[in-house]
């Protein structure tokens, strides 16, 4: 298959027709967010299974004509583990783009693990093996090598055909629509808007904090979250994610205490001393946003871990059922979710509520029963 390189305005409208023809289309992206907040867009790849293009978005940056097309929500997208792309063409456009095919999520109702790589699946399904020769290519110096150009459109070649094998095995298995509810919640523009004040959800230790501590923390994560978004720079360029746990727990109250910190910048106290010495000390008598995580901030029972124990069988039974990696169904932090009955919980939504979900639920109401027969484990009415 010829690669067709797009770096001219008069290619586009051309481009445009052809897809408008399509009932579906593969895409991919080329990016770098190495030096900067938002991803910078190099390279846009779409194929069908006749021909491909790699449109370059540096030569042309009005591309507003090709993503009116690209939108049209009777042209389906297929991608692989779509949400950065997603979050660059929404940035772009102003708009989510839909309906979304991601193989990376419709892959494990095949049996495959959770978030399987792209390579792990055109591997798997078409037994070739991906070059990684231009995984670490600076893609916004040009001009492009035809090396790089080849790596790039196989991302979609490969996809358009592997997005078929998926989509017929579905189908044998009458799993299709079991994805539509995991697709539709991909139509949230949440999804590809950072919130500040939200930031500091994403912390990995924040539950090991005391009020002050957290408070401190969720003032420090909005305040560089917002610097980072204002300035175009990787926010752990400003303050590393332990350095902010570190403050947290110093609570350095002046300019002169903050540098003393051993881990901070010299060029950070110098620019933004003032400020974040001025957010600690106005968080330190704030109360800070709760943490509504039962199961975690809970330490479990005996008794608790024991009834994890039977919800995790039950999860075995039905991934074993189905043909399905258990931890596709449901993993111990979803099943944790589910006994401290916190909202936000996959085991609640789509084909894994109808799976095993429901029935989860009817142990733990107490409306269905576990028993032992000819040693196998069998649900019946409590």
């Amino acid at each position: 298959m010829t690669i067709e390189y797009i770096d001219k305005p008069e290619q586009l409208a051309d481009l445009c027709n052809r897809i408008k023809k399509e009932p579906w289309i593969a895409l991919d992206t080329e990016f770098l967010r190495e030096k900067t907040y938002y991803p910078v867009f190099c390279l846009l790849q779409i194929a069908t299974p006749e021909w491909v293009v790699c449109v370059d978005p540096i030569v042309l940056p009005d591309l507003t004509e090709l993503f009116e097309v690209i939108n049209n929500p009777e042209i389906v997208k297929v991608l692989h583990a779509c949400r950065q792309d997603l979050e660059i063409f929404y940035r772009l456009t102003g708009q989510v783009t839909t309906p979304v095919f991601d193989t990376q999520i419709a892959a494990p109702l095949l049996g495959f693990q959770e978030n399987p790589g792209y390579a792990m699946l055109v591997s798997s399904f078409l037994n070739v093996n991906l070059s990684k020769a231009h995984t670490r290519a600076d893609w916004t110096k040009r001009p492009l090598t035809e090396p790089q150009i080849k790596y790039a459109a196989d991302d979609v070649i490969y996809l358009c055909k592997i997005y078929k094998t998926i989509c017929d095995k579905l189908d044998e298995l009458g799993r299709r629509d079991w994805l539509d509810k995991d697709f539709e919640a991909l139509n949230n523009p949440e999804l590809y808007q950072v919130s500040p004040v939200n930031a500091w959800l994403k912390l990995k230790a924040k539950n090991k904090l005391t009020g002050k501590q957290l408070s401190i923390v969720q003032a420090l994560t909005e305040w560089r979250e917002k610097t980072a978004q204002a300035e175009n720079k990787p926010k752990n360029w400003l303050i590393r994610d332990d350095l902010l746990l570190e403050l947290a727990k110093l609570q350095p109250e002046t300019v002169t205490e903050l540098g003393h910190i051993r881990s901070i910048n010299e060029r950070i106290v110098k620019r933004y001393g003032k400020v974040i010495c001025q957010l600690i000390n106005q968080a330190k008598v704030k109360p800070p946003i709760p943490i509504n995580d039962k199961s975690k901030s809970t330490k479990k029972t005996q008794k608790q871990e024991a009834v994890l124990d039977v919800l995790t069988a039950v999860v075995r039974m039905r991934a074993d059922d189905n043909a399905m990696n258990p931890t596709t169904l449901a993993c111990r932090k979803d099943l944790e979710k589910l006994l401290f009955n916190e909202d936000d919980n996959p085991i609640r939504q789509g084909w894994r509520y109808s799976m095993v979900g429901k029935e989860l639920e009817g142990l733990l109401d107490g409306q269905f029963a576990l028993t032992l027969k000819e040693g196998n484990v069998l649900i019946t009415e409590g």
